[in-house]
């Protein structure tokens, strides 16, 4: 089961050409999907970003909508996370919530943090046209090229210890990676490569020109 959200980030930022199992709309982001001709199983928000006859629209087309006050603790995408939980996913696709406003992508971000931790049988993925971002926990994760031949890893809360690349450009042994250090941007995945580790929790970008 993947399921994706699509936030309503400006909409170049996208990533239409995704196919999960089942699309859940936010806010604005429920209007890109409808007027894409992509129908979503549920949207939910508090719909600020829409007119009435935007969220009238959009509600005539989907069974599930919940709507939220303005008001409230949690962001919409949150709400969206939560709603993506239900369906018992094996992975979770983000869109729509990069670009735009920065505090909402590192909202966004924060949110995606605690719910890898949270729920480590789950592969949360932020997605756009041109990158897709995820944190890894300990262990060893394969590393594909699939269009995205570029991939940087930061240390995320805490350094990364015995770090070890393999099948990339710049391979490492047991290598440490410091919170702020920017040494490991931009390496090369060369075919199937890995990253393993034994403490921290690591951001991933994988990027394509």
């Amino acid at each position: 089961m993947i399921v994706a959200i699509c936030s309503g980030g400006p909409v170049h930022e996208v990533a239409f050409s995704l196919t999960p199992d089942v699309w859940i709309g936010v806010d604005r982001g429920a209007l890109y999907l409808v007027d894409k001709g992509i129908q979503p199983h549920s949207i939910v928000g508090d719909f600020d970003s829409i007119t009435a006859e935007e969220f009238a629209r959009i509600s005539e087309a989907v069974d599930h909508v919940e709507q939220f006050q303005a008001e409230k603790d949690e962001t919409d995408t949150d709400l969206a996370l939560q709603k993506a939980l239900t369906y018992e996913p094996q992975e979770v696709f983000l869109t729509g919530v990069t670009g735009g406003r920065l505090d909402h992508y590192e909202a966004t971000l924060r949110s995606v943090f605690l719910m890898q931790q949270q729920h480590p049988h789950i592969t949360f993925k932020i997605i756009n046209s041109h990158n897709i971002i995820q944190f890894l926990l300990p262990g060893t994760h394969i590393l594909t090229e699939d269009y995205y031949s570029y991939v940087s890893f930061f240390a995320y809360g805490k350094t990364l210890r015995n770090v070890t690349l393999r099948c990339v450009k710049y391979e490492t042994t047991d290598e440490v990676i410091e919170q702020g250090t920017t040494r490991f941007t931009s390496n090369e995945i060369i075919g199937t490569g890995s990253i393993s580790f034994r403490e921290g929790i690591c951001l991933m970008i994988k990027s394509k020109d």
